[in-house]
This record gives structure tokens, sequence and C-alpha cells, in this order.
């Protein structure tokens, strides 16, 4: 007989199982269909996995703590979900404020280009991947002065090319 739990034994199991896990889901949620779809993934799940599962006396075993840690993700799912929806809605910005944006963006864009690479790098590892300027300088590979340095006068020369765009 080959190594892990058969389709037979598995099959077995969920006629014996099913309502039990299905009980195990509900102590852990709040509605039937949500239920119901953690056991049938926890026995989809086992059956994909069924010949890592060497003794099949553990099948059941490996079966409950399935439906536990997929219980346990839908309830995360939810409860982010409702994070999510009780947070108000920013503001929309008019049209006209919008295309005031874009061309600020336009702008930065056209200046960021016209620094030097370093300079560039510097900053936008900084500012828009926000690194540290330690971990600028263990990325670029250069010291934490040089990260300084580089920085201000980026920031400097940002400054003067959006002071001649305005």
């Amino acid at each position: 007989m080959a190594a892990g739990t058969t389709v037979d034994h598995l099959t077995e199991t969920y006629r014996a199982h099913y309502r039990s896990l299905l009980g195990l889901a509900a102590l852990l949620l709040d509605d039937t269909a949500s239920c119901e779809d953690v056991v049938q993934e926890a026995f989809i799940r086992v059956h994909s996995a069924r010949k890592r599962v060497r003794e099949p006396e553990k099948t059941l075993a490996y079966l409950r703590q399935t439906v536990v840690n997929l219980s346990r993700s839908a309830l995360r799912r939810r409860i982010l979900g409702l994070k999510l929806l009780s947070k108000p809605m920013p503001d929309m910005a008019s049209a006209e404020e919008g295309a005031y944006d874009q061309l600020e963006r336009d702008d930065l864009i056209k200046a960021m280009k016209g620094l030097q690479r370093r300079q560039r790098e510097v900053l936008v590892l900084r500012y828009f991947a926000d690194m540290t300027e330690a971990q600028v300088a263990e990325t670029l590979g250069i010291s934490l002065g040089s990260v300084k340095a580089y920085g201000s006068r980026g920031i400097a020369a940002l400054r003067v090319a959006m002071e001649a765009n305005a």
C-alpha cells in the first residue's frame, strides 16, 4: 500500500465526521454558509496533501486543525473588512484640484529627472521608499555622510527647479 491517506479513507472520514467538523466550525464562526465553506475547504486541502498524512488515523486530527486555521483566517478577513468599512471615505477632490495635483507631480518628476543620478537615488529611497539614512547608505553601498550630502544637495536642486516652474 502506498504511503499516505487513501481517497477511500478520506471519503469514509468525510461521511463519519462531516457533521462534527461542521459543529467545530460553528463554534468559531457565526453563519452556516461560512462553516460549510470552511469544512469543505479543509477536506479539499487534506485531500491535496493526503500523501503527507502517513498515518491514516491522524487524518481527522489534520482535518480539525485545518478547520480551526481556516476559521481563524475567515474571522481575520471579516475583522479587516469591518475596520475598512468603518473608516470614513476621504473627500473627493474636485477636477480642478486633481488637475493641479497632476501638474505638480509632473513638475516634480521632471525636476527629479534633472538631478544627478546619486541625488535622485538617495531622495527616492529616503522619501518615497521611506528608508532611514542608514538603510539608504547600506542599499547604495555609500557612507552615511554621502547620503546626507547627496540628500541635501538634491533637495536644494529640487527647490530651485520647482521654483523655476512656478
